[in-house]
């Protein structure tokens, strides 16, 4: 088991701000080390970094951390261990974010993941994380109880339900697609070099072809995408 590492509070001082806490569990020594200096860098404290999943809600507690950070596979069968452990983590301690790291897309665990559908979850794969602006962004939207999925493990899962996406345009694909990372109007709008009333034309359309009831907010939309990508 390895210790956790002390924590680094990078705040200037006389500021107030209170640095984001994150612990991780991942059983390659290399990733981990590297994974804990780009929290350094962004100014988070890493309060826990363990090569294994046990007594994970405890750990995690202890830590009082913000977010818990997994690998999919750890020891001893490197089979689900990081999902379970993120569930336990999710039934425990609901306020605390979880942002799941993989070396495949693996639909299933992201679908049972997914199905509380409360935010504050991400799922992501390993070899996207090379840029530190990006993945400590992703952070920061799992501890705001934001949803953030890898656009591979999007299309996974839109690729799994291919009929009741029959109804849909090219470009209302598109936009669904972005919507499940979880990009708001104007990130869209700028992705598919469209307007932004272009871009809520297309979420309308898509909302009335899905049978899903719009919401007035970012998140919301995000969860009801996601509900209707894991339902029977």
């Amino acid at each position: 088991m390895s210790a956790a590492y002390p924590e680094h509070m990078s705040a200037s001082p006389g500021t107030r701000s209170v640095p984001l806490r994150v612990v991780l569990v991942e059983d390659s020594v290399l990733l981990r080390e590297g994974l804990v200096r780009l929290f350094d860098e962004a100014g988070y404290v890493t309060a826990g970094a363990w090569g294994d999943a046990d007594d994970i809600v405890a750990r995690v507690a202890m830590a009082e951390a913000d977010v818990a950070i997994l690998d999919v596979r750890l020891p001893p069968s490197f089979r689900d261990e990081g999902i379970r452990a993120a569930l336990q983590l999710r039934a425990a301690l609901p306020k605390t974010g979880i942002l799941v790291l993989s070396q495949y897309v693996e639909g299933v665990y992201a679908r049972e993941l997914l199905a509380g559908g409360d935010g504050g979850i991400g799922y992501l794969l390993k070899d996207r994380v090379t840029s530190l602006e990006e993945f400590t962004d992703a952070v920061r939207r799992v501890h705001e109880r934001g949803t953030v999925l890898d656009p591979l493990v999007v299309r996974g899962l839109l690729a799994a339900r291919p009929d009741p996406l029959a109804a849909l345009t090219p470009r209302e694909r598109d936009v669904l697609e972005l919507m499940a990372e979880g990009r708001s109007n104007a990130s869209i709008a700028e992705r598919l070099y469209i307007g932004v009333g272009a871009v809520e034309k297309n979420i309308s359309a898509i909302f009335a072809k899905l049978g899903l009831e719009e919401s007035g907010t970012e998140h919301r939309r995000v969860l009801a995408v996601l509900a209707w990508l894991q339902r029977d």
